[in-house]
């Protein structure tokens, strides 16, 4: 019989690209959506015959706990979140709301519901923010630098307190960024793309940017979602560090997706300061030994690879030949 997943955040990025791994696994896919007045199947409209959506959210454990009694999956991905940085400096409470307590409320659920369920948990690489050593492992003190980290570093300590309280098998991902053409538009990487791409069709003449000098670790949301998978089929729950272990700044970023339209990027980008963080995060890159030796997984897409594949994607998008996914 067929393994059963439930995925939050199914619409997002990475849910999209999960929910294509799973089904390519054989798996039946259970989709957790938010109901609102806006709901965007973009992102999974290509295999939404595939998959069952259904409605809840993590801001109400009644609706969570109702969808595991209903569905009964063997394995959820925790993937729903506010997971805009600069958002949640505008939006801190709920940020707290969804990316910090919403994950209580699923794990709760879980522990009342079938404590056997495996469950993994989105962390995020926001939460080394002002680093304290270079590069980030598993055991790397967290000093997140705004609202977002500081949300992601609580759902990823009550993760591990239910895993060590309830004995749930309960795995965190510190995944480091990870882009796709699926990123949202509000995302610096897809900002720059997608500007670009524009400029060369001459539908814009400027891209406004913050900080050139951030650094990142920045690897294919697409390889990424294999790594969520294999966390879940260890026979210990366990956290770990995914990554390129590559850093490239935001400058390096629009040298490539310029210089692959044959563009200048210093004829378009203006410094804004409207896009300066009140609290930056300097020098982000991942140690991924423990993925790698644990997991057997490692990153498949160069950074160029990754840069030119979202231009490409942005231009067929822009010229109509592409309905947004890849």
């Amino acid at each position: 019989m067929a393994k059963r997943a439930l995925i939050t955040g199914i619409t997002g990025q990475d849910g999209s690209y999960l929910a294509e791994f799973l089904l390519g696994k054989g798996y039946e896919v259970i989709g957790m959506v938010r109901r609102s007045s806006t709901v965007n199947f973009e992102r999974i409209a290509h295999i939404q015959d595939q998959i069952q959506c259904v409605p809840g959210d993590l801001l109400d454990e009644i609706s969570m706990i109702e969808m595991l009694r209903t569905y009964r999956p063997e394995e959820v991905y925790n993937l729903a979140a506010q997971s805009f940085v600069q958002t949640s400096f505008g939006q801190p409470v709920l940020t707290g709301e969804t990316t910090a307590l919403g994950v209580t409320r699923l794990l709760d659920a879980i522990r009342l519901v079938d404590p056997e369920i495996r469950v993994y948990q989105a962390s995020s690489s926001e939460m080394f923010g002002k680093v304290h050593e270079v590069p980030q492992s598993e055991t790397t003190p967290f000093h997140p630098r705004s609202p977002y980290g500081v949300a992601k570093v609580y759902g990823h300590w009550i993760l591990v307190n239910y895993r060590e309280s309830y004995g749930l098998h309960g795995t965190s991902g510190i995944l480091f960024n990870h882009e796709s053409p699926r990123r949202g538009l509000e995302f610096v990487t897809r900002k720059i793309t997608h500007t670009a791409a524009k400029i060369k069709l001459g539908r814009a003449t400027e891209l406004r940017l913050g900080n050139m000098d951030a650094k990142r670790d920045w690897g294919f949301a697409g390889d990424y979602v294999d790594a969520m998978w294999r966390m879940l089929q260890q026979e210990t729950p366990d956290d770990y560090v995914i990554c390129t272990g590559k850093t490239h700044s935001v400058r390096e970023f629009c040298e490539v997706a310029f210089g692959h339209l044959d563009l200048n990027w210093q004829d378009h980008v203006v410094i804004d300061e409207a896009f300066m963080r009140p609290a930056e995060v300097d020098l982000l890159v991942g140690d991924g030994t423990k993925a790698r030796e644990g997991l057997s997984w490692e990153p498949k897409t160069s950074f160029k690879d990754l840069v030119e594949l979202m231009v490409d994607a942005d231009l067929d998008l822009l010229e109509g030949r592409l309905n947004g996914l890849v």
